[in-house]
C-alpha cells in the first residue's frame, strides 16, 4: 500500500500502482468526471499515470491554473490534428499553453494561412473534439524516435530530440495525430466543448530572426460555450484598449524601422506622461529618504565580469563595442553602477540604510520574436533604486518598499495584485544561481517573513529567482482583468562581496551590506503600456498629456478664449485652443476621441459673464462655471492625483 497526502492534509492508503483517476473516483464520482490532470509530489501528470510510492497529491480541474494549462496544451494538439488533416505537408515545431489559450508554430511551406482557413480549422477541431478520442502516451527509445522523424523528413522534431536523452522520449496520440511531447494531457478530446482560433502570425523558428519564419496559430478553448462567449466579449474590449492602437491614436509613442525594433520613440504626449511618472517617483522617494544619482549608458566588460552578469546574463546583453583593446557593453542594468557609487566614499553604520535612486536607461537584447509594443522592448527607462543596509534593517526596509507599491496601487486604481516570491532551485546552484546554499535559505526565509508580517497576498514560485538572490515579481491586473508583470523587488547577498563593498559597524570592524534592488513603477515602457490599457486611454487629469481643450463656438470669441488660455497656463494646467473653423459639435466629438479630460465651450453668454461651459470626457455637460472656480477645482484634482 502507498500513502497519499491530500491538499487538506488528510492521508489515505491505496494500492501501489493506483492512478489519479482511481483516487478521484474513491473521493467522488462527480469530481472524477471533472478531473483533467493531477500533481504528484509537485509534478503535473496524466490521470492515468500509476503512482508507485507515497506522495503528496492534488487533483486538477478547470478551476486550477495547472488544469487550464493542461487543457490548453491538449487543445494545441487538437488544433495540430486539424492542421495536419487540412494541410498534409505541414511540419510542427512547438505548441505550448500560454496565459490565455495556446499556439502552435507550424511550417506550412509556401502556403499562406487566411482567416477562412481558421474557420475551416475550427470546424475540424469541433468535429474531432466530439469524437472523444483519448490522449494516449507511448514511450520510445531515442534511436527509434530519430528514425521515425528522419523518415518523415521533420527537421524540427529532430532538433528537439537533440536536447533529449533516452528515458525522456514520449509521444502522445489522439485520433490521427501523433506528436513528440512530454505531456501531460487531459483524458480525452471530449472535454473540449468551445473553440476559437483567434489569430495567425509569423514567428521565427526558435525566436531567431536569422531562421525561417513559421506560421503561428493562436487559439483558446473552454469546457463550455458560456465561458467562451464571456472571453470573446472581454477580447473585444481588450482590442479597444490595446496599448499599441491607443499609443498611435493618442500620439504617445511611435516605432520606426530606421531606429530599430524594440526602440520606441516617445512623442510629446508620451513624454508628458513620462515626466509626470518621474515626478511622482521623485516626490515619493525624497520623502522615503532616497538620494538621486545618474550613471553612464555604457561600462567596461570588467565591471560586468565582477558583477557576474557576464556570463549569467550575456544572452540578454547587446554585443560589446571595442575601443583601444577594451570591450564596452551597453548598460543592461543599473546595479553595478550603483555599487560603484556606494563604494566611492567610506561608509559607517551611521550612513545606513543608504538609498540611491535613478530613472536609468538600460538596453536589453530581447529576441525579435519576443518584442511586443511597449511591453517587451530593447531600450527601457527603469524606476530603479538600491538600498544598502545591515541585517537588522533589512525587514523594515523591505517592508517599506512593499508599502510604496501599495501607495502606487491606490493612486492608479489597481485593485487586484499579487506578489510572486521567486525562489532558487538547489539543484542549479553554481549554474543558474550563486553557489551559497546557506545564504539562499536565510534570505528566502527573511523575505517570506516580511510578506507574512505585512499581510500582503503572495505566492511562491520555484526556479525563478535572480542569480544573486530571491526576488518578488509584482503581478497586477488591469480594469478588464488582464494580467501584467509590473516590477520587481530583489534581495542581493552576492554583489556586496563581489564588489568588496563594506561599511564600518558599531564594533569598528568592516561588514558587507545586504542590498535590495527595487523598481516599484517598473519601466516607463511597460507601465505606460499598462496604463493605456487600464484606463483605455482616458487618463486621470493629473497624468493626461492635454488636460483642457478650449472650444470657441466661433472666431469672434478667440480673444476671450486666449484670456482663459493664459489663466490656465499660469496655473500650470496643460491646455490648448481648438481654433479650427469647424462646428462646435465636431470640435466636441474630436476632443472626445482624443480623450481630453475637460472641454471648455465658449460662446456669447460665457464671454459676457466671464464663465465657461464645462464638459467632462465621457460624462458630458457639467454646467457653467466661473473661470477661477474651475481653475481652483481642477488644480486641486491635479495636485491630489485623483483617479477621476
Amino acid at each position: 500500500m502507498i500513502k497519499i497526502t491530500l491538499p487538506d492534509g488528510s492521508v489515505r492508503e491505496y494500492s501501489k500502482g493506483s492512478t489519479a483517476m482511481d483516487i478521484a473516483k474513491s473521493i467522488s464520482e462527480g469530481l472524477a468526471r471533472k478531473v483533467l490532470a493531477a500533481t504528484v509530489n509537485g509534478e503535473v501528470c496524466d490521470i492515468t499515470k500509476p503512482i508507485e510510492t507515497d506522495a503528496t497529491f492534488k487533483l486538477l480541474t478547470w478551476d486550477d491554473t495547472e488544469g487550464k494549462s493542461t487543457f490548453w496544451h491538449s487543445s494545441a494538439h487538437l488544433m495540430a490534428e486539424a492542421v495536419q488533416t487540412t494541410f498534409p505537408h505541414a511540419k510542427f515545431w512547438v505548441g505550448p499553453a500560454i496565459d490565455k489559450g495556446f499556439y502552435y508554430d507550424i511550417d506550412l511551406g509556401d502556403t499562406k494561412m487566411s482567416e477562412d482557413d481558421l474557420i475551416t480549422l475550427e470546424k475540424k477541431m469541433n468535429e474531432f473534439a466530439k469524437q472523444n478520442n483519448a490522449y494516449v502516451k507511448k514511450a520510445m527509445p531515442k534511436a527509434d524516435a530519430i528514425n521515425y522523424f528522419s523518415e518523415k523528413g521533420d527537421e524540427y522534431k529532430l532538433d528537439l530530440l537533440n536536447n533529449l536523452t533516452d528515458g525522456e522520449i514520449s509521444f502522445y496520440t489522439q485520433g490521427s495525430f501523433t506528436d513528440l511531447c512530454r505531456g501531460p494531457h487531459i483524458p480525452s478530446t471530449g472535454f473540449i466543448k468551445a473553440i476559437k482560433l483567434t489569430s495567425v502570425a509569423g514567428a521565427y523558428w526558435k525566436g531567431d530572426e536569422k531562421n525561417k519564419q513559421l506560421t503561428r496559430i493562436y487559439g483558446i478553448t473552454f469546457p463550455n460555450q458560456k465561458e467562451l462567449e464571456e472571453y470573446l466579449l472581454m477580447l473585444e474590449e481588450a482590442k479597444k484598449r490595446d496599448h499599441r492602437k491607443l499609443g498611435k491614436e493618442l500620439s504617445i509613442f511611435t516605432m520606426d524601422d530606421d531606429v530599430g525594433q524594440g526602440l520606441p520613440l516617445w512623442m510629446p504626449n508620451g513624454t508628458i506622461i513620462i515626466e509626470e511618472l518621474e515626478k511622482l517617483a521623485k516626490e515619493t522617494e525624497a520623502v522615503a529618504g532616497y538620494k538621486r544619482v545618474v550613471t553612464p549608458h555604457i561600462a567596461k566588460e570588467s565591471m560586468y565580469l565582477t558583477s557576474g552578469h557576464l556570463p549569467y546574463y550575456a544572452d540578454s546583453m547587446f554585443p560589446p563595442m571595442e575601443l583601444d583593446g577594451t570591450k564596452y557593453y551597453l548598460k543592461a542594468m543599473n546595479c553595478p553602477h550603483h555599487h560603484k557609487i556606494f563604494d566611492a566614499e567610506p561608509k559607517s553604520y551611521k550612513d545606513l540604510p543608504y538609498r540611491i535612486a535613478e530613472y536609468g536607461t538600460c538596453y536589453r537584447y530581447e529576441q525579435s520574436g519576443e518584442l511586443f509594443g511597449l511591453m517587451r522592448v530593447r531600450c527601457l527607462h527603469m524606476n530603479d533604486a538600491h538600498i544598502y543596509c545591515n541585517k537588522e534593517q533589512f525587514g523594515s526596509e523591505f517592508r517599506a518598499v512593499n508599502e510604496m507599491y501599495l501607495k502606487y496601487f491606490k493612486i492608479f486604481g489597481i485593485d487586484k495584485y499579487v506578489m510572486r516570491l521567486s525562489l532558487h532551485d538547489p539543484a542549479k546552484l553554481g549554474q543558474k544561481y550563486v553557489n551559497e546554499p546557506e545564504l539562499w535559505q536565510q534570505t528566502e526565509t527573511m523575505v517570506r517573513q516580511v510578506l507574512i508580517d505585512s499581510d500582503i497576498p503572495f505566492v511562491e514560485v520555484q526556479d525563478e529567482a535572480a542569480f544573486y538572490g530571491p526576488k518578488i515579481d509584482v503581478q497586477i491586473w488591469s480594469a478588464i482583468g488582464r494580467e501584467f508583470t509590473l516590477a520587481t523587488n530583489q534581495v542581493d547577498f552576492n554583489s556586496g562581496n563581489k564588489f568588496k563593498l563594506s561599511f564600518t559597524n558599531q564594533h569598528n570592524t568592516p561588514e558587507v551590506p545586504l542590498i535590495i534592488h527595487r523598481a516599484p513603477l517598473g519601466t516607463h515602457e511597460r507601465f505606460i503600456g499598462f496604463l493605456l490599457e487600464h484606463y483605455a486611454g482616458k487618463f486621470p487629469v493629473w497624468i493626461s498629456p492635454l488636460q483642457v481643450k478650449i472650444l470657441p463656438i466661433s472666431d469672434k470669441f478667440m480673444d476671450y478664449a486666449n484670456t482663459i488660455l493664459q489663466k490656465l497656463k499660469k496655473a500650470d494646467i496643460r491646455v490648448e485652443i481648438d481654433d479650427r473653423n469647424e462646428k462646435i459639435g465636431k470640435k466636441i466629438r474630436d476632443t472626445e476621441m482624443m480623450k481630453v479630460p475637460y472641454m471648455l465651450v465658449i460662446g456669447e453668454k460665457e464671454m459676457n459673464e466671464d464663465k465657461v461651459a464645462v464638459r467632462r470626457q465621457g460624462k458630458g455637460d457639467m454646467g457653467v462655471k466661473d473661470v477661477n472656480e474651475f481653475i481652483t477645482g481642477l488644480s486641486a484634482e491635479i495636485l491630489e492625483r485623483r483617479g477621476e
